[in-house]
């Protein structure tokens, strides 16, 4: 039996608003609907992960989901809450965008799998012949400015000024629903909270055009609520910036390390939203976190099946392997483990030395690579270097240095080619060039 979809959204705290007669719609028969997104840039965020996560439902409970990428919108920005207009992008730049956006998304919704599957639509197909006279005739004619501006989004920015382009954007969007209501029997449009005001102004002009003489709406709208952490900061954000979907934007240890690092607090209401764990096993997770919360079940639950869903099985091995080495309790035997594929992977934002094979084989003892060979990049002297040793504060490929004029050869090279000195806690990979 397949689920409820607003009741699985209930349970799961993902619903915020929806019009009136939404459910029964839903319940009523197979329903299409339909989320926007800004090709800004080739890869989705994590910001954007809980209004991928509605369709990934609502295809669930049997309904076809289609994501709209906005390759005309995304020409001009959505002003909604944003302090500033947006710099254009060129038309190149968004079919790259889009291309990128497109790939992720298959990694969540299923396009091939009969009635439901999931469909993508580029608003850019039906905006790129309409001429502004047309457009103003087709859309701009069914909305008053004062309805326009009495929406939130638009009032907070006439504080600081919003140019006519801007003020147009919940007209092109409220357009597109008219589009794919007309076009793909689209009924509901869904999207973050702060798009509601953008996602009704779809249904009037729906309203306006199409008439309502059956006594109620045809088309209809649901948000989601934008994710906060309990302190109240924005959600999907590290020191680095967004938290990526692409693994040559964010890698996969560290987009696994960003979910580990999620607070006790935070968890419960995050495995809700992101993960496809039943209520009875996210509950489960819960009470054994409870009993144990130093072994972070939670944590490492949604770290896990989020790494797997977006990166690959293999990819999170590789991530479990790495998090052993530079924070576990790896031992030289683990790292003798490590196949030459692996060590950029692993060692990726480690510090890093590259020496020449004449410079390896001229090393005398520990001492000459961690400080003069590596040319200070370790210890910054002889005298430093050996102190460190001396208080039992080296390692070698994780097994501690006796002495500083403890002898290396080639028997001591992970793969031929890598050393790994710790310092401490901290790590450093020599390389032999």
């Amino acid at each position: 039996m397949k689920p409820n979809f607003i009741e699985e959204l209930r349970w799961r705290g993902m619903l915020h608003d929806m019009m009136p007669g939404t459910d029964e719609q839903l319940q009523k028969e197979m329903t299409t609907g339909y989320i926007g997104f800004d090709p800004t840039a080739d890869s989705l965020h994590i910001g954007n992960l809980a209004t991928v996560m509605l369709l990934v439902h609502l295809q669930r409970a049997g309904h076809k989901p289609v994501a709209l990428v906005g390759g005309a919108t995304g020409m001009i920005g959505d002003p909604s809450f944003k302090a500033s207009e947006r710099s254009f992008l060129d038309e190149d730049t968004l079919r790259l965008n889009q291309a990128g956006i497109k790939k992720q998304l298959e990694q969540f919704l299923d396009f091939d799998c009969g009635a439901n599957s999931a469909q993508m639509v580029n608003n850019y197909d039906w905006f790129k012949e309409m001429g502004f006279l047309q457009f103003l005739r087709e859309a701009g004619k069914y909305l008053s400015v004062n309805y326009m501006m009495s929406k939130d989004s638009v009032k907070k920015r006439l504080e600081t000024g919003i140019s006519f382009t801007e003020f147009s954007y919940q007209l092109l969007q409220g357009y597109d629903f008219y589009h794919l209501y007309k076009h793909h029997n689209v009924r509901l449009q869904m999207g973050g909270s702060d798009q509601w005001g953008n996602i009704t102004t779809g249904t009037e002009i729906i309203r306006r055009k199409e008439g309502d003489e059956e006594g109620y709406f045809k088309a209809y709208a649901l948000t989601t609520p934008l994710i906060t952490k309990s302190d109240g900061s924005k959600f999907g954000k590290s020191e680095g910036g967004n938290i990526w979907l692409d693994a040559s934007r964010t890698t996969p240890y560290e987009f696994y390390q960003f979910w580990i690092g999620q607070s006790d607090t935070d968890c419960p209401r995050l495995l809700r939203v992101f993960s496809l764990k039943s209520k009875e096993e996210i509950e489960a997770l819960e009470a054994e976190h409870a009993e144990a919360p130093h072994l972070r079940a939670m944590q490492k639950a949604l770290a896990e099946e989020l790494t797997i869903r977006i990166h690959s099985e293999k990819a999170y091995q590789l991530v479990i392997k790495a998090s052993e080495v530079l924070f576990g309790k790896a031992t030289l035997a683990t790292l003798q483990r490590i196949e030459l594929d692996e060590f950029d992977t692993i060692f990726d934002g480690v510090p890093q030395s590259t020496i020449s094979r004449a410079d390896w084989e001229a090393c005398a003892s520990v001492l000459d690579l961690v400080s003069t060979v590596t040319a200070g990049e370790i210890y910054s002297s002889k005298g430093e270097a050996r102190r460190a040793i001396q208080q039992n504060a080296v390692s070698v490929n994780k097994e501690k240095v006796q002495q500083a004029d403890q002898a290396l050869s080639d028997e001591s090279l992970l793969q031929g080619r890598f050393i790994l000195i710790s310092k401490g806690k901290k790590n450093h990979l020599i390389r032999i060039a």
